[in-house]
């Protein structure tokens, strides 16, 4: 297995939740960190915990809203600046709106594909060169098992994940032949704010995945040999 100390990661989506979570493991790790997030307030949060947790890491934050361009060109420009290097991309930065076909505003539905597929590409388009001129690097999507089939209710979320493991796995092509491992990862229903305000879960510690659960998945993949990597996986609660 790996040793990830002194290797430098950007999380999107780092302020709570799933990035939170990946982010104070990685930090647990020894990497040095790029958060970016919507919120100052849990970002400069989310620092002082990763900080906490290894004080011999660098935590650099950023406000910024991936669904927008020039806002993800001129975070990931700054970060990686600071960081040096960008060894690890966390994709994790979404949003979910739940309504029918004929309910969910047009404006809500776009908003969607706008931060789940175009936001996760943008951040790609921007911090993949790096990797390609520095021939390594990790970069893991995270997507979700609604992308993996059709549900009610969800078309503008499943829609938005269905796309951005057909981009995952396009990238994986791409970056296999200068050593950059491409891993999209697909939970089922995790317990963050996001899923309990939808009301898809009441985040039993017992029952319902926890962030914490997803970030040991991410350890495990950038441990691994340099010649292995996980393509895709699926976590899954043992609770129905």
């Amino acid at each position: 297995m790996q040793t990830l100390t002194g290797k430098t990661a950007l999380i999107t989506g780092a302020g709570k939740g799933l990035g939170k979570a990946v982010a104070l493991a990685l930090a647990a790790e020894g990497l040095h960190l790029g958060l970016i997030g919507r919120t100052q307030k849990d970002l400069e949060e989310v620092a002082r915990q990763a900080k906490k947790a290894n004080a011999g890491i660098e935590v650099h934050i950023k406000v910024a809203d991936t669904g927008i361009y020039a806002q993800v060109k001129e975070a990931v420009s700054e970060l990686v600046g600071l960081l040096g290097s960008v060894d690890v991309l966390i994709n994790n930065a979404g949003i979910l709106k739940v309504g029918s076909i004929v309910e969910l505003p047009v404006e809500e539905w776009q908003q969607v594909i706008q931060v789940n597929l175009l936001g996760a590409y943008y951040v790609i388009h921007e911090v993949f060169p790096h990797m390609l001129a520095q021939k390594k690097g990790d970069v893991i999507n995270v997507a979700s098992t609604a992308g993996l089939k059709g549900a009610a209710n969800m078309s503008a979320y499943g829609a938005s994940k269905a796309a951005l493991i057909n981009l995952s796995e396009s990238l994986m092509y791409e970056g296999r032949k200068s050593n950059i491992r491409v891993t999209t990862l697909n939970p089922s229903t995790v317990a963050t704010d996001m899923t309990v305000n939808a009301k898809f879960t009441d985040g039993n510690v017992e029952k319902v995945l926890q962030p914490e659960d997803l970030a040991q998945l991410v350890v495990y993949q950038l441990k691994l040999p340099q010649r292995a990597f996980v393509k895709e996986v699926g976590l899954w609660s043992t609770n129905p």
